[in-house]
C-alpha cells in the first residue's frame, strides 16, 4: 500500500477506540490496541514507551505538574486558537504505520503530518475522535502474524475488570 495522501477524503475510515496497552512479550515494546466499537476488528500499533506512557497517563486521568510534550502540543494549539477535529491513521507502508492530525481554526482547516502514537496521544487530550483508513485494517491483518498473535494475547489475558488498568 503506498502512501496515502492525508488531506485527500478517505475512501472508507472507520472510528476506533483504545481497547487496550500491553507490553509485547516477544519484541518488549508497547503496544496500543484499537478496536472499532461493537466490533471485533482490531489494530495493535507498536509504539515507543515514552508515547506510550503519555497514553497511559491520559486514560488513566493522571495530572502531571507540569506540562508533558503532548499537553504542550495542545495547549499551542488552543493559543492559536486551533482545535484537533480528527486523527487519521491512513497509511501501513512496510510495516509502518502514517497518521494526520486533522485541525481547524473556524473555516480554515490543516493537516498535520504525525506518528499514530503522538496522533493517539493528542486525540485523547483534545476530545478528537481517531479514525482508521479500512485499506489499513485489512492490509494490518493481512501482514506478518504478528497481529494475530497480539490480539489473542490481548484477549486471553484482558478481563472486564481489567479496563481503565493499562499495563506498561
Amino acid at each position: 500500500m503506498g502512501m496515502a495522501d492525508p488531506t485527500a477524503p478517505a475512501t472508507t475510515s472507520i472510528r476506533m477506540e483504545i481497547k487496550a496497552m500491553m507490553m509485547d512479550p516477544v519484541s518488549k515494546m508497547p503496544v496500543v490496541v484499537l478496536q472499532e466499537p461493537g466490533c471485533e476488528r482490531y489494530l495493535p500499533i507498536w509504539i515507543g514507551v515514552c508515547e506510550a506512557n503519555a497514553i497511559a497517563l491520559e486514560m488513566e486521568g493522571v495530572v502531571t505538574p507540569r506540562p508533558m510534550t503532548h499537553d504542550l502540543a495542545l495547549s499551542l494549539l488552543e493559543a492559536t486558537r486551533h482545535a484537533v477535529d480528527h486523527v487519521h491513521i491512513h497509511t501501513l507502508r512496510e510495516g509502518v504505520f502514517f497518521a494526520a492530525i486533522h485541525l481547524h481554526n473556524g473555516d480554515h482547516g490543516c493537516v498535520v503530518d504525525a506518528r499514530p502514537s503522538d496522533a493517539i496521544a493528542i486525540a485523547l487530550r483534545a476530545g478528537a475522535p481517531i479514525l482508521v483508513c479500512e485499506e489499513v485494517l485489512e492490509h494490518a491483518h493481512h501482514d506478518d502474524g504478528r497481529t494475530e498473535e497480539v490480539l489473542r494475547a490481548v484477549l486471553e489475558r484482558l478481563q472486564p475488570e481489567d479496563l481503565g488498568e493499562y499495563e506498561m
